[in-house]
């Protein structure tokens, strides 16, 4: 058995949590809190058992009033996503089954309308890109090797675990750009676009077809083939957009009112392999 990897410090639940609790402002309305809070669980930021910030907290965080985050974890407390404890070492804590998150993950992708869905992918292709064309020219071998090992030795990992431990690496070959602007941007669409890409998950060959992407990736970068890092990150993403607009219309196509879990199981086992190939319709 292989030693097991210490990731960096401030990898990508730090990142993904900084960016969940970024300042609202005045646009603090309950549900944008609860927005932020669903898309730090969603993305694996907080996982299942763990606390939140306190009330207090998430009001500095957030910049917003006590009350409306009471409101917000209200909402979230009722759809059986976190669990409230009193006393000593209480709090709110993340309760969800990976089952509800999935679900809540599905009727996001369902209310996204399909053009908004290949706009939020055309984004998220040019910043990876872009921080893909930098790492060719900035990573060290050490840093490539470390985001390698890991990677091997999560390929096999349950949908769960694997989705936090990919999530960790596509950040980290971001950073490897070594721009924190362009760093920070893909950190902000990758807050965004985590919770539809963790759908992918419930297809193993979807699954691999992601994390094998990345593993051509880390080769390019280690042989500073911009072009070919490029190309990688192109077809991944693209890939990831058609699978997520199959299931998208698998969805919108049950009868109103129906089983919103029946639909996911189906796919799950009539997912096509010719949703991966990453070509554009």
């Amino acid at each position: 058995m292989s030693d097991v990897i210490a990731l960096p410090q401030g990898s990508a639940s730090s990142r993904l949590r900084t960016a969940a609790f970024a300042p609202i402002g005045d646009e603090g309305r309950a549900e944008l809190v609860e927005a932020r809070l669903l898309q730090a669980i969603s993305t694996g930021a907080f996982i299942e058992g763990e606390r939140l910030p306190s009330e207090n907290e998430l009001s500095q965080l957030l910049g917003v009033a006590v009350v409306t985050v009471r409101e917000a974890l209200g909402s979230l407390r009722h759809r059986g996503l976190i669990e409230t404890r009193r006393g000593r070492g209480g709090g709110s804590f993340v309760s969800s089954s990976p089952g509800v998150v999935e679900e809540v993950n599905a009727r996001r992708l369902m209310e996204t309308p399909r053009v908004a869905l290949a706009d939020l992918g055309v984004l998220y292709e040019v910043i990876a890109g872009a921080c893909a064309e930098y790492a060719c020219l900035r990573a060290t071998a050490d840093e490539l090797e470390v985001v390698h090992r890991v990677l091997v030795e999560a390929r096999e990992l349950p949908a769960g675990p694997w989705r936090r431990r990919i999530t960790d690496m596509q950040l980290e070959l971001a950073s490897l750009s070594q721009s924190v602007r362009l760093t920070s941007e893909h950190v902000r669409i990758q807050t965004e676009f985590t919770p539809l890409l963790a759908l992918q998950d419930i297809d193993i060959a979807q699954r691999h077809f992601s994390h094998d992407a990345l593993l051509e990736q880390i080769e390019a970068t280690r042989a500073g083939d911009v072009e070919a890092a490029r190309a990688v990150v192109r077809r991944s993403i693209r890939g990831s957009v058609r699978w997520l607009g199959d299931l998208r219309s698998a969805l919108k196509a049950q009868p109103a009112g129906g089983d919103l879990r029946a639909t996911l199981e189906r796919y799950r086992d009539t997912a096509v392999e010719t949703s991966i190939t990453g070509e554009v319709a």
